[in-house]
Order: C-alpha cells, then sequence, then structure tokens
C-alpha cells in the first residue's frame, strides 16, 4: 500500500464518524493550544518583569546608611553625604552614567483649602535620567537650579491635579515650603507603578538638594543612587561603592549596597518556576488527548475488525494495515494539532488587536507544539494499529 492510498482510506473511515473524529481531536486542539499560551504567558510575564525592574532604574545601584557597630552610637557623621555622592562620581566616572543623591523632609501645603502634609525631596539634575523619570509637563531640574540654589519645584502629577486640577495649569504657580515661595518648573512620575517602594509618594514635592538642606536638621542622603554604564559592571561597581563608603566614614558604620540583579533574577526563577508549573499542567493535557486517540483507535480497530480481515485475505500486508491505521491516528492527532497552534496564536493576537498589550508569539513555541502533537498521534496511535496488524485473518473474517 502507498502512501496516498493510506491516506485516501483514512479519510474515508474519519469521515464515516464525524462527530467521534471531532471530539477525539479536540481534546489535541486544547492541549497544543495550551502549550503555545503557556510559553506565551510566560514570555510575557517574564518581559513585564523585566520592564518594571529596568524601569525603576537601568543598571540601578542604591546605597544607604543601616547602622553604627553594636558598642558605638549611631553619629550624625556616619550618614551618607552630599560630599560621598561627589566621591563617588569622581572616583567612579569611567564605569558609571551618573550617581545622585536624595535627601527627604516634610512640610505642609494647602491643599483643596486644607493644610496637608507632603513629602520634599531635595535631589539634582542627575536624578532624572537615573530614576527614569517622566517629565508630564514643563522641565526638570537643571545645574543652574542646583548650583545657584533655585527656589523651584516640580509636582508630581497627582498632587500637580489636585493642586490645580491640570498639570499643565501648574506651571508658573507659586507655593509656599519652609517660608520661602517656589516656583513650579514641571509635573512629573515614575516610568513604572513602584506603588510606594520608592521615595516618590503621591504628593510629592522635588526641589534642589543645595536649597532642601538648608530646611533639615540633619544632612542626610537616603539613598545614593549610581547608575552604571553596563549590565556586567553592575556587581563590580558595588564593591567599588562599599568601599568609597567605608573609607570616608569612621569605623564600625555599616552601609547596605544593593541592586536590582537580586531582584531581577528572584523575578526570573519564579517566572521559570511558573512557566514549568504550566507547560507540565499542559503536557498532562495533550497525554490525556493521547490516550483518548488510542482508546477510540481501539474501538475503531474493533469495529473494523471485518473490514480488516477482508484485506489481510485479498492480500493485505500486516505493514500496510499498519500504515494505514497509524495514519489514522496521525491525522487526528496532527488535524488537532494545527487547529490547536492557529487558536494558541489567534488569542495572543486578539489581545493585541484590541488593546495596547503587545504579547510576544515565540516560534520556537509553534514547532514545539508541533512536533509534540506528531509524537503523540505516532506514540499512541502505534498501539492500535499493531493489534490492526496482527489479526488473524481466519477469526477476523468470522467476526460478528
Amino acid at each position: 500500500m502507498f502512501l496516498g492510498e493510506a491516506l485516501r482510506f483514512s479519510i474515508q473511515a474519519l469521515r464515516a464518524n464525524p462527530v467521534r473524529t471531532l471530539l477525539t481531536g479536540l481534546g489535541m486542539v486544547i492541549g497544543t493550544a495550551s502549550v503555545i499560551l503557556v510559553v506565551t504567558i510566560s514570555l510575557t510575564s517574564r518581559d513585564y518583569i523585566l520592564q518594571t525592574v529596568q524601569g525603576v532604574g537601568s543598571n540601578i545601584i542604591f546605597a544607604y546608611y543601616v547602622a553604627a557597630g553594636p558598642s558605638n552610637p549611631t553619629a550624625d557623621a556616619d550618614y551618607i553625604k552630599m560630599s560621598d555622592v561627589a566621591a563617588v562620581r569622581q572616583g567612579l566616572t569611567a564605569d558609571i552614567v551618573a550617581a545622585t543623591g536624595v535627601m527627604s523632609n516634610f512640610d505642609r501645603l494647602l491643599i483643596g483649602g486644607k493644610e496637608q502634609d507632603v513629602k520634599v525631596i531635595g535631589t539634582d539634575e542627575a536624578y532624572q535620567p537615573v530614576r527614569n523619570i517622566i517629565i508630564s509637563s514643563g522641565r526638570f531640574l537643571d545645574q543652574g537650579d542646583v548650583a545657584l540654589r533655585g527656589k523651584v519645584a516640580l509636582l508630581t502629577d497627582k498632587l500637580a491635579e489636585r493642586m490645580y486640577g491640570s498639570r499643565g495649569a501648574a506651571l508658573s504657580q507659586v507655593i509656599r515650603l519652609y517660608g520661602l515661595q517656589f516656583t513650579v518648573i514641571g509635573t512629573f512620575r515614575e516610568k513604572v507603578e513602584t506603588f510606594g517602594q520608592t521615595e516618590v509618594e503621591r504628593d510629592t514635592i522635588v526641589v534642589p538638594i543645595t536649597v532642601l538642606r538648608y530646611f533639615t536638621p540633619v544632612e542626610r542622603i537616603d539613598p545614593l543612587y549610581v547608575q552604571v554604564r553596563s549590565p556586567e559592571q553592575v556587581d563590580r561597581v558595588a564593591v567599588r561603592v562599599q568601599e568609597i563608603l567605608e573609607v570616608r566614614h569612621r569605623a564600625g558604620a555599616r552601609y547596605r549596597v544593593d541592586t536590582l540583579t537580586v531582584i531581577l533574577n528572584a523575578a526570573k526563577q519564579i517566572s521559570l518556576i511558573l512557566s514549568l508549573v504550566l507547560i507540565l499542567v499542559s503536557a498532562i493535557t495533550l497525554v490525556i488527548s493521547g490516550i483518548g486517540i488510542m482508546n477510540i483507535m481501539l474501538v475503531t480497530v474493533t469495529e473494523r475488525t471485518r473490514e480488516i480481515g477482508v484485506r489481510l485475505a485479498v492480500g493485505a500486508s500486516a505493514r500496510e494495515i499498519l500504515i494505514q491505521f497509524l495514519t489514522e491516528a496521525m491525522m487526528v492527532s496532527l488535524s488537532g494539532g494545527i487547529l490547536g497552534i492557529l487558536v494558541g496564536v489567534a488569542i495572543p493576537l486578539s489581545v493585541g488587536l484590541y488593546t495596547d498589550i503587545k504579547i510576544p508569539i515565540s516560534p520556537v513555541a509553534i514547532v514545539v507544539a508541533f512536533g509534540v502533537s506528531s509524537m503523540v498521534g505516532l506514540i499512541f496511535g502505534i498501539l492500535p494499529a499493531n493489534r490492526a496488524a496482527h489479526l488473524n485473518p481466519t477469526e477476523a473474517l468470522r467476526y460478528e
């Protein structure tokens, strides 16, 4: 029997029981689509995590004072100072893009006719690129604002909208902080939502650090941010930042230098574990689908025992019978696999068409899904096909 004949006989047999064929292939559709969707979900979640972490600041190192030694009380000199920021810039010029410090304080501001507490951040012009701050209107601080101690301020978008109705309306407005008048030069927001895990809160005002220094009882940079030129240098530069801080302060003062690498690696591990679990569930679905194909093919062999006996009696070989029934199993599996691939690709594309979310589709996942569906048909079709091929022609002809 040539392959073409096997295909023709298989199509005729499958068309004779369309409902059975459809229900048998449905499991493969679901299983194959699940494989593609699982990989798509894994890639999307991984990319989202990477974008979120990198959105906080690319290649970022952040350092802050922890505590003095157990026998020494904390002294004001132990805190990270503006001079430490300058030392990091000078000592690591070749390895870093920028370094900046943050000084925080609070004041009361008239909002909606009521005085409310607002957070005031003192920093410099390097804060925007290091922290990936998005300027919604106006501009950010520049070197002149910091060097000349300019009485200028930026408001978070939400604070600007609460106070003046819109971001644009906040520009050039005058607010009063610490008894001084500050002109609003811009509004801003974080590039990604950090849910209060950074120094930027909903009601936050940014002013030059050289101005805020006069309204804080103790000069304390918390944290010190350093943006490294490449991810490969992050760990080495973090060690150097630690050394600079420890050398410039008294023995016993402890400083913690963290990077986003740890968070990033943890996020990748979580994403990997989630993907493995989902793939395992998809694999179970495919195995169940394969068992369904095998069961249906065994029933088919039983129903067609007399037909098989006739074909064996007129000269068909056991190999030809094996190929025919194996071809039927492969056709059911591959048809379901192809439909599953179409469904698995169509769902992410549909989401991308109707939303702004870009969902990547892995070509590798499509190839793997097709290969797995082929293997399922081959593996689970062997037993029924082998049983059909080894029927005794005489007994098959007598079968009712």
